[in-house]
């Protein structure tokens, strides 16, 4: 086969899916010519597209797919024509019973690799952990690399100061507390009038009653709220903040790939393994771990210089 052709299957949430992101680029860096194809959950995976990382992406909840998990089942003959076409498979999965790799040798998979489906604690940073397998291949990623997201149709930053805050995470134990938020737009609105302030939300927010507690805080101030957008839409619109606040979560690594400026907001979590390794990035780790204890007076020192940076 004269074509290269490579494999990534990643799962997982947001966060976990952007800081594999370097492993990916990795792989195209090293590989002249090669065509990625990148499969993952419906909602994330089609950032790898929109962001040039994946050259074509497929979901990973199709029913044939759901079959590789299972011993021994009769396997989809089209898949396994699909599967065989790749001169190398990376998967992320969870897999503790092995069915899945043993069903991609039964498929005639060339080349698997087993990669991580979860970062451990305590490790280096969670982007080395994911891209470790590829060493292998005689693939090392630099220890300052970090996820880059451009897409298509990226705006620009323009004169006037925007601010955006996404205030949910994965884990309600690593966010600060919603009326902190409240309190902390409204002390930015105040302070600093000539700025444009953004909500950032999605599901989990409004499920939470985060968004709700915030309208009802917000009501008599002037601001905009991207709710539930794709994530490539999301990162089109980054791309033109100033300045960006959130937790450690899969959104903060987003706005930091799109090459914002971030102040992010760590509790129990280690900004060793988790932190965005991009340049533009400051951590405030609130003390002992608990984010309660942080004031909003200190989180918004920490905005407005990422402002004026």
């Amino acid at each position: 086969m004269s074509e290269r052709r490579v494999l990534v299957i990643r799962g997982g949430t947001i966060g976990d899916f952007i800081l594999t992101l370097p492993a990916i680029r990795l792989i195209r860096e090293h590989i002249e010519g090669v065509q990625i194809e990148v499969m993952g959950n419906h909602g994330i995976v089609e950032l790898a597209l929109a962001s040039g990382h994946a050259d074509a992406i497929r979901h990973l909840d199709s029913p044939t797919m759901a079959k590789m998990f299972a011993r021994n089942p009769v396997l989809d003959e089209a898949l396994c024509e699909w599967l065989r076409s790749f001169n190398v498979v990376v998967s992320y999965l969870f897999d503790p019973d092995g069915f899945f790799r043993a069903n991609m040798n039964r498929a005639g998979v060339k080349t698997f690799l087993d990669a991580p489906h979860r970062v451990q604690e305590g490790g280096p940073h969670a982007q080395a952990q994911l891209a470790k397998p590829l060493e292998k291949l005689a693939m090392w990623l630099e220890h300052d690399a970090a996820p880059i997201i451009q897409v298509a149709g990226a705006e620009s930053p323009g004169d006037t100061q925007r601010i955006a805050i996404h205030p949910g995470s994965g884990s309600l134990k690593k966010n600060w507390p919603v009326e902190n938020w409240c309190r902390l737009g409204r002390e930015l609105l105040i302070r600093k009038p000539e700025a444009q302030l953004v909500l950032v939300s999605g599901e989990a927010e409004r499920e939470r009653g985060i968004v709700d507690t915030i309208e009802n805080a917000w009501q008599d101030l002037q601001w905009e709220h991207w709710d539930s957008l794709s994530l490539p839409e999301v990162a089109r619109r980054l791309s033109a903040c100033t300045s960006f606040l959130g937790h450690d979560s899969g959104m903060t690594h987003l706005a930091a790939a799109c090459g914002v400026h971030c102040v992010a907001l760590f509790g129990p979590t280690d900004p060793n393994v988790w932190a965005p390794r991009n340049t533009q990035v400051s951590i405030i780790r609130a003390p002992q771990g608990d984010l309660a204890s942080l004031s909003v007076e200190e989180a918004f020192l920490a905005i407005s210089r990422a402002v004026e940076a």
